[in-house]
């Protein structure tokens, strides 16, 4: 697990909250920022490891601030645009940014724009591989989860809300957030389909289904 601090510096609401919980999910810390005003002043008291910047903002667009910050930090920024001129393009990576995605994107694409960037800039960096979570061993890249040496068969969602919670271990999450992480934005179900696959989880989990507690009224957490 890397302990890296990424900035969604965005003027809407629903796309920081939007990034912020795919962020979450991946690992990462979060800070987040309305404009480049407001995300100067943080940057100067905490450093991040990754600025996501979009360009059209109020107050400061995304290419001053990139121009003020590079005064005196170097930190590694992507810019997120609705404009995907070329010059928008040219310009943004000539002013120091490392990276331009064009709106609307799937968050894995930025995921992995994310990674290669911090490969290149950031030294101790290295992508998580596995969990480790009590008995059960979560490898991320080939989606298979195993249980005292023994391989579990997960759906694709149960196994992106195990790793999930794997990644946030002693966190609680709301049936919204895990509706909002896993499913996604566009999911039209309710809030019931997670508590259906925390029960089928826990099945497949067999003694290890105590791991993922229910904190009553709010919802779930997996503690080790």
């Amino acid at each position: 697990m890397n302990d890296l601090t990424v900035m969604i510096i965005d003027d809407e609401d629903t796309m920081r909250s939007l990034l912020k919980t795919f962020l979450v999910k991946a690992g990462y810390k979060v800070l987040e920022a309305a404009n480049g005003i407001d995300a100067l002043m943080i940057i100067n008291k905490t450093a991040p490891d990754l600025l996501i910047v979009d360009v059209m903002m109020p107050f400061m667009d995304g290419f001053t601030f990139t121009e003020e910050l590079r005064k005196k930090y170097s930190i590694p920024l992507i810019f997120l645009s609705a404009k995907g001129e070329e010059w928008d393009k040219i310009h943004g990576l000539k002013l120091g940014g490392d990276d331009y995605i064009i709106k609307p994107f799937h968050p894995g694409e930025l995921l992995a724009r994310m990674e290669s960037v911090l490969r290149r800039t950031n030294k101790s960096f290295q992508p998580a591989a596995q969990l480790i979570a009590g008995e059960l061993s979560l490898d991320l890249q080939s989606y298979k989860v195993k249980m005292n040496n023994n391989e579990l068969s997960l759906t694709l969602k149960e196994f992106e809300l195990l790793s999930l919670l794997a990644k946030n271990k002693g966190k609680v999450f709301s049936r919204e957030q895990l509706l909002l992480s896993v499913w996604g934005a566009d999911y039209s179900g309710s809030e019931r389909t997670v508590d259906t696959h925390i029960k089928t989880l826990r099945l497949k989990l067999k003694e290890n289904a105590v791991l993922i507690k229910t904190v009553w009224g709010i919802g779930y957490k997996l503690e080790v």
